[in-house]
């Protein structure tokens, strides 16, 4: 049987590499798919080429999409202040200002274009609807919409020639489920890279960043290495 390729929307987070490994143990053969949307630093990008080296997948796509032109996020935008040391009340509640507007949108929009062009049917995305910051383009409502979207929206959805499925495989998943489910699957909990605003250093020539440990990515990712019973192998400021 022909293996399926699979397109994986792969940012350099713990999420991301977690549903790679779990696409890869399922026989998809991964194309990864890592969009620079104007982020606030080149961390997640390089973490993002080293898990996609973990993963060993056939190619890495990288594509650039200027959102910070948009604005209207703590992410895209400097004058915006990420959020530090919310309270878990806080953070479960509301749709914070680290928020980036569409942007799971545009990004699915994209790996559909680039799975239509290598004859794939399966996109995978680690969304989490649980332990996450209110975001709406992480919810399985959302998800469901844009799957009936790339249905009707292709060459190769009009033509039958494929029906285009979303794997969320961390949709329902707590961060500490998600750790777990990672370790099982062989993922290297070092290469990824989780905080909104890391601090950055200059180490021998080149460029290092440290998590910040206070904001509200830093904030799920330790606990969910702490409820896992696992320690959190990356730095912290």
């Amino acid at each position: 049987m022909k293996q399926r390729t699979a397109i994986l929307l792969l940012s350099g987070g713990l999420d991301s590499a977690t549903a790679g490994a779990w696409a890869k143990k399922r026989g998809l053969r991964l194309v990864a798919l890592t969009v620079l949307y104007g982020q606030r630093h080149a961390a997640e990008i390089l973490a993002a080429r080293r898990v996609a080296r973990h993963l060993g997948v056939r190619k890495h796509v990288e594509i650039s999409v200027e959102l910070d032109r948009i604005g209207g996020s703590a992410l895209t935008d400097r004058a915006i202040r990420v959020p530090k040391a919310r309270s878990w009340n806080s953070i479960a509640h509301g749709i914070p200002v680290t928020y980036v507007p569409a942007r799971n949108t545009v990004f699915l929009a994209l790996a559909l274009g680039l799975a239509e062009v290598q004859s794939a049917a399966d996109i995978v995305i680690g969304v989490n609807a649980l332990d996450y910051s209110g975001y709406p383009d992480c919810r399985p409502a959302f998800v469901r919409a844009f799957e009936r979207l790339a249905r009707v929206a292709t060459k190769a959805g009009i033509e039958g020639r494929s029906r285009f499925r979303i794997h969320t495989p961390l949709i329902r998943l707590n961060k500490a489920r998600i750790v777990r489910l990672g370790a099982r699957l062989g993922v290297d909990f070092g290469l990824t890279h989780s905080c909104y605003d890391p601090v950055a250093r200059t180490v021998k020539g080149r460029m290092r960043w440290r998590a910040c440990g206070r904001c509200d990515s830093c904030l799920l990712r330790r606990k969910g290495f702490l409820e896992a019973g696992m320690p959190d192998p990356i730095a912290y400021a």
